[in-house]
């Protein structure tokens, strides 16, 4: 197969998955990985996708959302270590909240795996959250599940998520981002998601941000907390110093997670 008609291919699965994997193109296109990567970049060059830690998104991501299957195979690693620090921000008996998306998702999971998760609450609008705690075989970990209206991320929104949402309380919620605008706040490409994150901040104590240092480079649709309403914000040491410091000067905790383990296939 010539370069161009891998990189048709590349755009056609972007279309219908919202992002790509280099390993996952690799193995698919039967070349290697060097030259997926050389042909992200030429695609990139003439604005057709945007590059991203481990292969590549669609450049409409101001309305999309990729699937929670592909974006779950995303920058790994930094997910873990943003996940590690999370876990730190529970203690056993807490009620807490986790919204929608990967990196919630496998904040949840390190969370579940420690001793913090013991005797806990998590009310979440994930579907992948509630399926994670479903399948535990200890039951010392309650679910509740908002119930409405599935979005590509498997999260659940709507009225029927904020009305339920809305008539309990929290200790702590943690919430994933789309992106990250500087001196705006968070983003997400779908609204009605965004008033359901904004619900659960609503009935938290204490909110908290759980995002890679590649979302302060993405833009998106919907605005659904300030700086000023967050009280930490938990990325990578891979943010740049310039959106670091002008991050810590807009809200009240900035964490920046170390990567203990080398990332797979990066850039």
């Amino acid at each position: 197969m010539i370069s161009s008609q891998r990189q048709h291919l590349i755009l056609s699965r972007l279309r219908t998955r919202g992002a790509v994997r280099i390993t996952a193109l690799s193995k698919e296109l039967g070349v290697s990985a060097m030259t997926i990567r050389r042909d992200i970049a030429e695609l990139s060059d003439k604005g057709l996708l945007k590059r991203v830690h481990g292969g590549a998104v669609t450049t409409s991501t101001l309305l999309s959302e990729p699937l929670f299957s592909v974006k779950s195979q995303m920058d790994i690693g930094l997910k873990d270590a943003i996940a590690q620090e999370a876990v730190k921000y529970v203690a056993p008996g807490d009620v807490i909240a986790i919204g929608g998306g990967t990196t919630a998702y496998v904040f949840a999971q390190h969370l579940l795996e420690s001793q913090q998760s013991s005797g806990i609450t998590i009310l979440t609008n994930s579907i992948p959250v509630a399926e994670l705690v479903q399948a535990l075989e200890s039951k010392d970990v309650e679910v509740i599940v908002t119930g409405g209206v599935i979005t590509r991320s498997n999260s659940l929104v709507g009225p029927i998520a904020d009305k339920v949402v809305a008539s309990l309380r929290v200790n702590t919620v943690f919430l994933g981002t789309h992106s990250v605008s500087l001196p705006r706040g968070f983003l997400m490409p779908n609204s009605l998601e965004a008033a359901t994150d904004m619900a659960m901040m609503d009935i938290a104590d204490k909110t908290i941000i759980l995002t890679d240092h590649t979302k302060w480079s993405c833009t998106s649709l919907s605005l659904f907390a300030r700086f000023d309403q967050v009280d930490t914000v938990i990325t990578d040491d891979g943010l740049d110093p310039d959106s670091a410091n002008k991050t810590k000067e807009l809200v009240k905790e900035l964490v920046l997670a170390h990567q203990s383990e080398h990332t797979e296939e990066s850039e």
